[in-house]
């Protein structure tokens, strides 16, 4: 890397991360406490789950949301030498990173479906349905600014992969066809060749 260069991570990306571990966890956790009778029984605990996903999506979906349109409004261009990490290689990061928090919550999920069955495990697919739906609404600011929104890795590595930490002092950016990923995290698509 050039003198004064970083490393990046797309934001969108890192928020994204999450999202698809904790819905699976959390889906077969809540088709496996189904199967549980519990302490409440079936149906008070789909009930609970169903209640619990929607405030577990409103809540990670919502949270922070100050801190990020604070961090979108003071980014600063991306250097011609700061390296873009890919996105396979920024999920794949933060997959290890929290690995141990995904099988800890996958694990009190299910011990939860004795006491109420379904809710732990649909608590669990609801925060992976808010990571995706800040991913989307960071993809929305994206393209509305025409600009895609990164993080230096060494910032995110001290925050424990939040890209909203404290140590987060500011994003950068570049053009939107910069990098692998689309808007909002996704797999960025190519055309088919006729």
């Amino acid at each position: 890397m050039a003198r004064g260069a970083q490393g990046l991570a797309r934001v969108a990306v890192v928020v994204r991360a999450g999202a698809a571990p904790l819905w699976w966890a959390g889906v077969f956790a809540a088709g496996v406490g189904v199967l549980v009778p519990g302490i409440t029984g079936r149906r008070i605990g789909v009930m609970a789950g169903a209640a619990l996903f929607v405030l577990g999506a409103a809540a990670v979906s919502y949270g922070r949301r100050r801190r990020y349109t604070a961090l979108v409004r003071s980014a600063a261009r991306a250097g011609k030498h700061d390296v873009l990490q890919d996105r396979a290689v920024s999920v794949r990061n933060w997959r290890r990173g929290h690995r141990w928090w995904l099988v800890a919550a996958f694990a009190v999920a299910l011990l939860s479906a004795f006491a109420v069955p379904a809710a732990g495990g649909m608590l669990l697919a609801g925060a992976g349905t808010g990571l995706r739906l800040k991913a989307a609404w960071l993809g929305r600011r994206e393209r509305d600014g025409q600009a895609l929104l990164w993080v230096r890795v060494d910032w995110l590595g001290a925050n424990g992969g939040r890209p909203a930490g404290k140590a987060v002092r500011a994003y950068r950016s570049t053009g939107i066809a910069a990098g692998d990923a689309a808007p909002g995290g996704a797999r960025r698509r190519t055309a088919a060749l006729v």
